[in-house]
């Protein structure tokens, strides 16, 4: 990942040189090699489409109950239906449980797919890396999470990351296995930014872009002369076609630290109490805000963890005993503060007019047992689970397919994880036909052959 807020792959030095700069900008650092390069120009493969799209993809570490969530089944016996009831929402079609009655004052916003499934162990960190990348991984090869395949073939915008990532990546969840939440085989150059810091906290800062308040002048002073150096060595470079190998991800990390814009985008010292008070101020509230402001800014693509790791906090993964909590203690813990922080979010996109232009996408890595445990939870349970989708181009109020009698099992229209990313590229104008240079340099399709979008969402 590349983190300009602690120990990265790319460290910042005061007393860095021209040459250190050019060393570090040679394409071996940045991982693009001459023939990547050529085979992604000899392929077509930069993408044409809605160059205005951006998407936030809110990904549901620990994996949220679909049967006392978003489809319930109040019919089915006790051990199955659990505690909640069904409210309705201000869609006639569409009732959720009573843990979000935000999300009910908004459901003619977002849609729910009730029937993704994968075939894959039940471990959490196989469902990470299929629902952020559309595949698992295999063979060694570690596929793009979606937001890096999006930076790669469109680039950025302006100085500010292509791809945030908020508030930290994904740590230990059990499986020991990569999570899908970096560049794979395109390279550290393609790695998101990570804030690796907590925006709900009172003296929260970017570290890396606000220089500390204990910095000397002759320390400021050197780190105007690196901006210097920098903006010659680009400016030597823009004549030489090798700079077009250069990628902007490395060259920008340095502009960072002294950006006004980034420095903008990342200070929720500018939104008014009330706004802030409005996400709630937790840590996904804010990473809610901060979301909203990086894409308002200009950044393609926000992924927020609502939860980093399953064992050091109460999350979605409500197995009942302890550490996990129960089916209760996720309507008391968890559901407050996502429920505020979610349709804080939707809202605002949509009164600002950015959510046509704004997909949002709340994706886990799979869902939970039909019927309770011993322990008043429900486990892992991979075979159906609920995702949901607003704006960037997704009509609202929809609900596609549909799980059998106790939320067990597709019964029609069922969905993979590679449908899912599907869908998010589609809604970011990308051609779903697009092949990567992938490991070897071989072209790699950018989704398995026959795999297409949620279409009915459109």
């Amino acid at each position: 990942m590349l983190k300009l807020s602690g120990k990265g792959s790319i460290t910042t030095c005061d007393g860095i040189t021209r040459r250190d700069f050019l060393q570090a900008g040679t394409l071996g650092a940045i991982g693009l090699s001459l023939s990547k390069f050529a085979a992604l120009q000899s392929l077509g493969a930069v993408a044409k489409g809605n160059d205005e799209r951006s998407a936030i993809m809110i990904f549901n570490l620990g994996a949220p109950s679909q049967i006392d969530t978003w489809d319930m089944k109040p019919d089915a016996p006790r051990e199955i239906r659990g505690p909640f009831k069904p409210i309705k929402t201000n869609n006639p079609d569409i009732q959720i449980s009573e843990i979000f009655p935000l999300h009910a004052k908004i459901a003619d916003k977002f849609s729910l797919v009730r029937t993704c499934y994968h075939t894959a162990a039940a471990v959490h960190d196989t469902g990470h890396q299929m629902m952020q990348t559309g595949r698992l991984f295999t063979g060694g090869v570690n596929t793009p999470h979606a937001g890096c395949a999006l930076e790669f073939l469109k680039g950025r915008r302006n100085e500010l990351p292509a791809h945030v990532m908020l508030p930290e990546s994904m740590g230990p969840t059990g499986g020991n296995l990569p999570h899908g939440q970096d560049g794979g085989f395109l390279g550290k150059a393609y790695d998101p930014f990570v804030l690796n810091s907590d925006p709900s906290k009172k003296d929260f800062k970017v570290p890396d872009l606000l220089p500390p308040t204990e910095i000397g002048e002759a320390r400021l002073e050197r780190r105007r002369e690196l901006r210097h150096v920098v903006d010659d060595a680009v400016r030597n470079f823009e004549g030489n076609p090798g700079a077009q190998l250069m990628d902007s991800n490395f060259s920008s990390a340095y502009r960072l630290m002294t950006s006004v814009e980034a420095r903008e985008a990342f200070d929720l010292s500018k939104e008014t109490e009330k706004v802030r008070e409005r996400y709630g101020m937790t840590r996904f509230g804010q990473s809610c805000l901060l979301a909203r402001r990086l894409i308002e800014a200009g950044v393609r693509f926000v992924t927020i963890n609502t939860f980093i790791t399953v064992f050091d906090e109460i999350t979605w993964d409500i197995h009942g005993s302890k550490p996990f909590t129960s089916i209760a203690g996720m309507k008391d813990i968890v559901a407050p503060m996502y429920d505020q922080g979610y349709s804080a979010l939707i809202e605002d996109l949509s009164q600002r007019g950015m959510l046509d232009n704004t997909l949002v996408a709340n994706l886990s890595e799979f869902g939970r047992t039909p019927k309770i445990n011993p322990a008043g939870g429900r486990d892992h349970w991979p075979q159906c689970w609920t995702v949901y989708f607003a704006g960037g181009g997704v009509k609202g109020g929809r609900i596609i397919g549909k799980s059998d009698e106790i939320g067990a099992y597709p019964v029609e229209r069922p969905v993979k994880p590679g449908e899912i990313v599907a869908t998010i590229y589609r809604s970011l104008g990308l051609n779903l036909e697009t092949h990567l240079p992938g490991p070897n340099s071989r072209p790699y399709p950018l989704v398995d052959f026959g795999t297409q979008a949620i279409n009915e969402l459109f």
